[in-house]
C-alpha cells in the first residue's frame, strides 16, 4: 500500500482536486476574462446572472416572461379546431368551427319552424268555408241533393252523345241516324234561342213585392239560379199579363213606379217566371240560405211556388234577321 493510500485511511488514493491555472511563474492567470476556478467545479454554488446594461432590470415581485412560444399539437383535433400559442397546458383549446355552426342552425331551425307554421295557417285559411260552416244540416242536405241531381243530368247527356256516336257509326243505319240527330239538335237550339214553344214538367215562381219594389238584380239572381238548377225554357209574365221570353241575350232593368223593363218592354208587378225542368232540384236552388228567396223576403217581399207537371212556355223570341252571315251546306 503507497502513502497516498495510506494518508486517506480507505484504502484509495486521494482524488485529485482541480488544478488551478498559474501564470509562468506560479502566479494567477493575467488574462481578465479568463474564468475562476472555483466557478468551474461542479459542486460550486451558481451565482445569479446580473443584467447587462442594455437590457433592463426585472421589477421586484414580477415573474419573468416566457417570451418563446411553444403549441400544444396534442390539442389539434380533427373537427378544425385552432392551437392555441402559448405555455404548453396553460390555456384550453378554442373551437371556432362549431360555434358558428351552431348559429347556422339555429337559424335553419327557426326558419322552418316558421315554414311550417305558415303552411299550417294557409290550410286552414282555405279548407274553412265560412259560408258552409254557419248553413243548417237541411240546407246542406238540399245543396247535395242539387249537385246530385245536376250529375244525373250530365250522365244522361253523356249517355245520349255516346249513343248518337254508335248510331252514326253503324254503317246503314248511319244516314238516318245522321238526320235524326240533326233534327234534334235543331229543336233543341229552337227551344235554347227562343224560336221554338216547349212544354214539360216545370215550376211557377211568383214574386210579390213589399215595402220595396222587385228590383231588376233580384229578377236576374232568380234566372242565374234556375238555369244552374237545369232550367231549360223560361218566360215571365207581369201583372198585365205581358210575357217575355227568357233566353241567353235576355236583359233586366228598372222602371219607373216599381215596373220591369225586360227587353225593352215594361211590366208591371207581381211578376211571375214559368219554368220548365226539374220542380224540386229549381225550388231547391232558390231557396239557399242568402239566395234570391231569402233576398226578396228580407226587402218585405214574398216569393210563391207552384209545381206543374205539364209547364207551358208559349213566348217566342223574335230572331235577328242577318244581313252578312249565312249557314253553309
Amino acid at each position: 500500500m503507497s502513502d497516498e493510500q495510506t494518508d486517506t485511511g480507505t484504502g484509495w488514493p486521494q482524488p485529485a482536486g482541480p488544478v488551478r491555472p498559474d501564470g509562468p511563474a506560479g502566479e494567477p492567470d493575467p488574462r481578465p476574462d479568463a474564468p475562476d476556478p472555483d466557478e468551474l467545479s461542479p459542486l460550486a454554488p451558481q451565482r445569479p446572472a446580473q443584467p447587462s446594461d442594455d437590457e433592463p432590470a426585472a421589477e421586484p415581485g414580477v415573474e419573468p416572461v416566457d417570451d418563446g412560444a411553444t403549441v400544444d399539437l396534442s390539442a389539434v383535433s380533427r373537427s378544425g379546431e385552432s392551437p392555441v400559442a402559448g405555455s404548453a397546458g396553460s390555456a384550453e383549446p378554442v373551437v371556432a368551427g362549431r360555434s358558428r355552426w351552431s348559429a347556422a342552425g339555429v337559424m335553419i331551425v327557426a326558419l322552418l319552424a316558421l315554414l311550417g307554421f305558415t303552411l299550417v295557417v294557409q290550410l286552414k285559411t282555405t279548407s274553412t268555408d265560412p259560408t258552409l260552416g254557419a248553413t243548417r244540416q237541411e240546407d246542406l242536405v238540399r245543396i247535395l241533393s242539387d249537385l246530385d241531381a245536376r250529375e244525373n243530368r250530365l250522365q244522361q247527356d253523356i249517355r245520349a252523345l255516346e249513343d248518337s256516336q254508335r248510331q252514326l257509326r253503324s254503317g246503314e243505319q248511319g244516314r238516318q241516324a245522321a238526320l235524326d240527330e240533326a233534327t234534334r239538335r235543331a229543336d233543341e237550339l229552337g227551344i235554347l234561342a227562343g224560336t221554338l214553344p216547349a212544354v214539360g214538367p216545370g215550376l211557377t215562381v211568383q214574386f210579390d213585392a213589399g215595402v220595396k219594389p222587385i228590383s231588376a238584380n233580384r229578377v236576374l239572381d232568380a234566372v242565374q239560379e234556375l238555369r244552374g238548377a237545369g232550367a231549360e225554357a223560361m218566360q215571365i209574365s207581369g201583372g198585365d199579363r205581358a210575357t217575355v221570353r227568357i233566353i241567353a241575350s235576355t236583359y233586366f232593368l228598372d222602371g219607373d213606379n216599381g215596373s220591369l223593363m225586360v227587353e225593352g218592354r215594361r211590366l208591371s208587378g207581381p211578376y211571375t217566371i214559368t219554368v220548365i225542368g226539374d220542380p224540386a232540384t229549381m225550388r231547391t236552388a232558390l231557396n239557399i240560405p242568402g239566395g234570391v228567396v231569402a233576398s226578396v223576403r228580407g226587402d218585405g217581399g214574398n216569393v210563391t211556388f207552384g209545381e206543374r207537371e205539364v209547364a207551358e212556355v208559349s213566348a217566342l223570341h223574335v230572331p235577328i234577321k242577318l244581313e252578312h252571315a249565312r249557314p253553309v251546306s
